[in-house]
């Protein structure tokens, strides 16, 4: 008889309740753990939260990751290393999928129907500001030496125009920037860099929703601090590590220059 009501009492862990959720148990511990949750509403509510992060995930980084590993990371053939850093380059590419699901563990997402809130917005920010600043040879894709191309290619894409800020008074200049998917469609990344070789993103998103507030957010995302605000057709997020003080006069400087 005890056995019977195991489900109901016995606590789930939640490396288990992951599982559950990827669909990664075996029949027979599913069904004590799906009983466990029909009692438990809160952590049902928890599991639906995290299938949903994993379908936004798809939608924003699955393109990237069926995506060929870029050619200048492959050696030529005859290459007596090829082999060996082909592998290591497959594993690094992969890797951006994998860092993305870790910064966005344990938050809470839209369902998949709903329009992209405004509080998407930092975590999509952050997770792409991880990802490419750590880059020393190919940090963007087009160089601040072809700025006016960029600007046009980037605003042809997001469908509206678009402006690179000047942050050169506060100590960086633009790196350039780079186009990459978003939940919902293609979005802009703008970086910056000082003479300390410390690095700002501006992420752009088109079609965010708009609150009817233009006014700063702030967010932490696993030690980046995002700045944030719909303005006109995009959502804006200044991502950096240099203290929240210096990055509210950045996003104030960046705001001055791109708003009405």
């Amino acid at each position: 008889m005890s056995e019977g009501r195991a489900p109901m009492t016995t606590p789930i862990s939640e490396a288990e309740l992951h599982a559950y959720a990827d669909n990664r148990l075996d029949p027979s511990r599913r069904t004590r753990v799906e009983a466990w949750l029909a009692a438990h509403p809160e952590q049902r509510e928890q599991v639906d939260t995290w299938r949903r992060q994993a379908a936004q995930l798809h939608r924003a980084y699955d393109a990237m990751l069926d995506a060929p590993v870029p050619q200048r990371l492959i050696p030529p053939a005859n290459d007596a290393r090829g082999v060996a850093w082909r592998r290591l380059a497959a594993v690094a590419w992969l890797m951006i999928g994998a860092l993305a699901g870790y910064l966005l563990r344990g938050e809470v997402a839209p369902p998949p129907s709903a329009p992209i809130a405004g509080d998407t917005l930092p975590r999509m920010a952050a997770v792409a500001h991880a990802v490419y600043t750590p880059e020393v040879r190919h940090p963007v894709e087009v160089g601040a030496d072809q700025q006016a191309h960029l600007i046009a290619w980037l605003s042809k894409r997001l469908g509206a125009p678009l402006k690179a800020p000047q942050l050169d008074d506060a100590g960086f200049h633009l790196v350039g920037g780079r186009l990459l998917p978003g939940a919902r469609g293609e979005v802009a990344q703008f970086m910056y860099e000082d003479a300390t070789q410390q690095r700002l993103t501006l992420y752009v998103q088109p079609n965010a929703a708009h609150t009817g507030e233009t006014r700063f957010r702030h967010a932490r995302e696993d030690g980046i601090d995002v700045f944030y605000w719909i303005d006109g057709p995009f959502g804006y997020a200044l991502s950096g590590t240099v203290g929240r003080d210096k990055m509210l006069q950045l996003a104030t400087l960046v705001y001055r220059q791109i708003g009405p």
